[in-house]
């Protein structure tokens, strides 16, 4: 994430303020322009354009930060959003606005990496689109099915999140985690075909092994013996489909952290230095990510990133990163994919 300050009076600013804590400017941010602005008093941005830019209206209902160019709108961010709580589920709507503030996240970095969003307006049948559902009295499968990821809003409570976590011997679970993850299965539909799916396959495994086969092996059975010389997590053994996501997961984990601290002077390296992402992991990701865990360590905290970057999985990485560098922002028409956890 970038660095944003005030353009009034040039105080720092994190990407979900909506006012300014030093002179009190109301903010919104404007995805034309990639910015935090400031609003007029009418409550309204005029940008360059002389376009006339309103605040979200679900800027109450989920701390939408962002703007629309309709009056009593929702932003482009927010219409992705399928489902959501009804107005009587009092605990899934206090869930609602964690879980879009982590889509905001996504959708920015998204946006920065120059990967295409086909929204389901654009795409019916295959088009991005969210259900945040509420498990307050029903069972939630977090999950992706034709364009459609599914996130269970009780992922956005700590004590909860936590607990999985402990139960499934996870080393690192986040809400935001869960977004990058599911949108990996998106995006492995939307982007990998002809020559390029042959190089997935290459180093990810075929993907036509039965999926529903593979989720019962890897629960009644476990990863296999020396899993870690070949993939980043125990989940991302289950299958080559979740192999990928949990790949194109950990490029946006990495290429958004060395682009945040950098933003902040943490990393005196350009990233955009790096002619492949394998150099950026070696160069910078690495020792980066080693301090951070130093850090993390000194405050009695658990590691930043705890997981090891072996040389197959680094392959992995510069694959999907590559895939990710030369992705078509026309792509549309994905292939069928279901995936769930």
């Amino acid at each position: 994430m970038r660095a944003f300050s005030c353009r009034v009076c040039g105080n720092q600013l994190y990407f979900d303020n909506t006012v300014c804590v030093v002179c009190a400017s109301t903010l919104a941010f404007s995805r034309r322009e990639r910015d935090i602005v400031p609003l007029g008093a009418d409550g309204t941005y005029v940008d360059d354009a002389r376009w006339i830019w309103h605040p979200c209206t679900n800027r109450d209902l989920s701390g939408c930060t962002w703007l629309t160019e309709i009056p009593g709108g929702t932003c482009f961010c927010c219409s992705l959003t399928r489902t959501r709580p009804a107005d009587v589920d009092l605990q899934g709507l206090s869930q609602f606005p964690t879980a879009e503030a982590a889509k905001r996240h996504l959708v920015v970095e998204l946006d920065t990496l120059g990967l295409p969003i086909v929204t389901r307006e654009e795409d019916p049948e295959h088009g991005l689109a969210f259900d945040l559902l509420s498990s307050v009295a029903e069972n939630v499968v977090i999950g992706h099915e034709n364009g459609v990821i599914t996130l269970d809003l009780a992922e956005g409570d700590d004590a909860h999140r936590e607990k999985v976590r402990v139960d499934l011997a996870e080393p690192y679970r986040t809400l935001l985690g869960h977004f990058r993850h599911e949108i990996g299965h998106y995006y492995e539909a939307l982007l990998v075909r002809g020559p390029v799916q042959e190089q997935v396959r290459e180093l990810f495994g075929d993907d036509t092994v039965d999926y529903e086969a593979a989720i019962h092996r890897h629960y009644a059975q476990g990863p296999p013996d020396g899993w870690e010389d070949s993939h980043i997590s125990v989940y991302a053994t289950m299958h080559p489909f979740e192999d990928f996501a949990e790949t194109f997961a950990h490029v946006l984990h990495i290429s958004d952290t060395v682009e945040t601290a950098s933003a902040h002077g943490l990393s005196t390296v350009d990233p955009t230095a790096f002619s492949s992402f394998r150099d950026l992991v070696m160069g910078v990701w690495l020792p980066m990510s080693s301090a951070l865990n130093q850090i993390n360590r000194s405050m009695g905290a658990g590691d930043l990133y705890p997981f090891v970057i072996p040389p197959r999985v680094l392959d992995k990485l510069d694959l999907v990163a590559q895939i990710v560098r030369d992705a078509d922002p026309d792509a549309s028409v994905p292939r069928s994919v279901t995936m769930d956890r």
